[in-house]
Formats: structure tokens, C-alpha cells, sequence
């Protein structure tokens, strides 16, 4: 199987994760140019603000990097639904002071469309990588036309098969311990997970393409067992989040190093969608999973003033502290040399 060093040209087999809401373009560049895949999370950027970020990273890197969208269909408003969840929160608005008529409705996140692809065929990133399935065709072939290696993350063997049908250039297997959101598009079932071991050889079995191990591996040791079982290279996310190129906030990075970091969990309760964090009060007491959380990514909008409010004074008790299984590879080291480290 092809390594991805052959794949994308680079010298690691180590793809830094996309992490929207910790990271910017400094990030990326920092692990792009020590011989990593630097990738830059685009779902929560506007055009105008993804141009600044490319033009970035093209400035500072003469190395290839990964551009991360999100591919999820738009939910309609559901009027009822909105009500419903944001009246969940009443006590809290209360202690925190918080108007709720005054809390916006708006999504936070953008699916993959025509004008971003305009920017990736002007910008012509090595890599262009998708979460929750694919884009619509038209989408794709604008994409791959303008030269970018395609890849896309599987939670189950069903996942990789459709995305190798799609002519996907590699896929991520993405295991059950991996932080952030879940990639899953087939089915929102959580009962298909599993584990980044459990997957991953599953998945090299079924496909012909590469396969990008991810989820729970957080030092040289992990990926070599990776590797070991067929991966063509791994993505890593948690073990960066303490990099000083990180843009992980302060109660985030107290989290991560605390003991709470030994308990994570699949949640709905921020986004809609499952997603693993660390276990705060907002997780506790109305999750993790609750069923009246409006669809993705429209739960966002009724926490994040008091993961505001609650910042600011300290907590964490609103914030999404996305986190794997596994931070014990988290250090306050360089990118670069948590990269390196990482390759042995």
C-alpha cells in the first residue's frame, strides 16, 4: 500500500489533525514544515477570512497542507425544536445573567460549497480532506480537477467502501477514541463505533486505497502500531492541543491537564451531532447524548454565550473541551518537535 509521504509529499507519515475552534494557520505551517501534514480546519471560516488563512499559509510553508471542510446537509429550522432545547437552559441563563431572547439563532458552521471550492482551485492546497461523507459530485470533480489529493473519514468498514467508491485518494479510519466530532455519514447510530484498532485493520482489508489511522494515538509507540497493522500513515489531534501554536483556550488547556481528562465522552449537547470531550457540567446534567438537541449544528447557538460568560470567569462549565481518549501525549512542546517526536 501506498504511503502517504508518496501520497501527499512529505517526509512524516503524520497528519495533524484539523481542529476547528483550537487552531488557526499557525498550527498547520508548523507541522507542514517539519515534515508533517499541517491541516487548517475551514468549516467555521467565512471566504473572506479563509483567503487570509491561505494566503498565510502559502507566506510561511513551501510544504504541502490539508484543507478540512465539513459536508453536512443544512438542517431546516425547526421553530418548536429551538424552543424546546434553549428553554433547557433557563436556570442557567438566569445565574449567568443572560437574556435569553437575546441569544442568536444562527448556524456556526458551513458545509463545503461553491465558493469555497473556488478558493481551493485558486489556492491549489496538496490536500483537501472532508468530514461527514463527501461533497455533492460537482463539488468533488472541482476539487480533484484543480489537482488536490481527496480524503475523507470512515467510522465503519460501510463508510470506506463509499468513500472509495467516490474515488477517494485515501480515507481516515477514524476510531471511537478520537476527540472532536464523529465523522460518521451512513448512520448516526453510535452503536457502530468502535475502536481505532478494531477499525483500522478492517478497513485496510476492505479498500485498496490508503488508510490513515486515527483516534487514541498520541505517541511514536501508537503509531508504530498503527503502521504495523496497515495504516499508510496516522492523524493525530489531541496530543497538539498544548502546543503553543494551538489556539486551545486557557480553561481548555487547564482541563487537558487535570485529572478530568481521564473521563471523556460522545456528546450532542454542544453541536447536534456526537462529538468527544471532556466531561463538564453542561455534559453532566443535560447529556451527554439528550434527544431534544436541535440538529447540527443548530444546538450550537444556546451555549455559547454562557461558554462565554463562564470563560471569562475561569470555567469551563459550558465549553466544549473536545479531547481524545488518550492525552497523554498532550505536551507544551513546539509543533515541530511534537511532530518529530511523533515519527520516532
Amino acid at each position: 500500500m501506498m504511503r502517504i509521504q508518496d501520497l501527499f509529499g512529505i517526509e512524516l507519515p503524520i497528519i495533524q489533525a484539523p481542529m476547528a475552534g483550537v487552531q488557526n494557520s499557525a498550527l498547520a505551517i508548523a507541522v507542514s514544515n517539519a515534515g508533517g501534514l499541517g491541516s487548517l480546519p475551514c468549516a467555521m471560516l467565512s471566504a473572506e477570512a479563509l483567503r487570509s488563512e491561505l494566503e498565510t499559509l502559502q507566506a510561511q510553508t513551501q510544504r504541502p497542507f490539508n484543507l478540512n471542510f465539513f459536508c453536512h446537509q443544512p438542517p431546516t429550522p425547526d421553530a418548536s425544536k429551538a424552543v424546546a432545547w434553549q428553554s433547557l437552559f433557563a436556570t442557567y441563563y438566569a445565574q449567568w445573567g443572560i437574556d435569553p431572547t437575546q441569544v442568536p439563532r444562527g448556524p456556526a458552521r458551513m458545509p463545503f460549497n461553491q465558493e469555497m471550492a473556488a478558493l481551493v482551485c485558486e489556492y491549489q492546497p496538496a490536500v483537501v480532506s472532508f468530514h461527514f461523507g463527501l461533497p455533492a459530485p460537482e463539488l468533488l470533480n472541482m476539487v480533484r480537477n484543480c489537482g488536490a489529493k481527496i480524503v475523507s473519514s470512515a467510522t465503519t468498514v460501510a463508510e470506506a467502501l463509499w468513500l472509495e467508491a467516490q474515488g477517494v485518494d485515501a480515507i481516515i479510519a477514524q476510531g471511537l477514541e478520537a476527540g472532536g466530532h464523529r465523522g460518521m455519514f451512513l448512520s448516526q447510530d453510535i452503536s457502530t463505533q468502535v475502536g481505532t484498532f478494531a477499525l483500522l485493520p478492517q478497513i485496510v482489508q476492505a479498500v485498496k486505497v490508503p488508510v490513515i489511522a486515527a483516534g487514541g494515538i498520541a505517541d511514536a509507540a501508537g503509531v508504530r502500531a498503527a503502521l504495523a497493522l496497515g495504516a499508510a500513515g496516522v492523524q493525530v489531534g489531541t496530543a497538539y492541543l498544548l502546543c503553543p501554536e494551538a489556539t486551545t483556550s486557557a480553561v481548555h488547556r487547564a482541563a487537558l491537564q487535570s485529572s478530568h481528562a481521564r473521563v471523556t465522552a460522545l456528546t450532542n449537547v454542544f453541536s447536534g451531532r456526537p462529538a468527544r470531550g471532556i466531561v463538564n457540567r453542561l455534559m453532566q446534567e443535560l447529556g451527554p447524548m439528550n434527544t431534544l438537541a436541535p440538529a447540527f449544528p443548530q444546538a450550537t447557538a444556546a451555549s455559547a454565550p454562557l461558554r462565554l460568560a463562564a470563560e471569562r470567569a475561569g470555567l469551563g462549565d459550558f465549553s466544549p473541551l473536545w479531547a481524545g481518549q488518550n492525552v497523554s501525549g498532550c505536551q507544551e512542546i513546539s509543533a515541530a518537535a511534537l511532530t518529530q517526536e511523533l515519527a520516532g
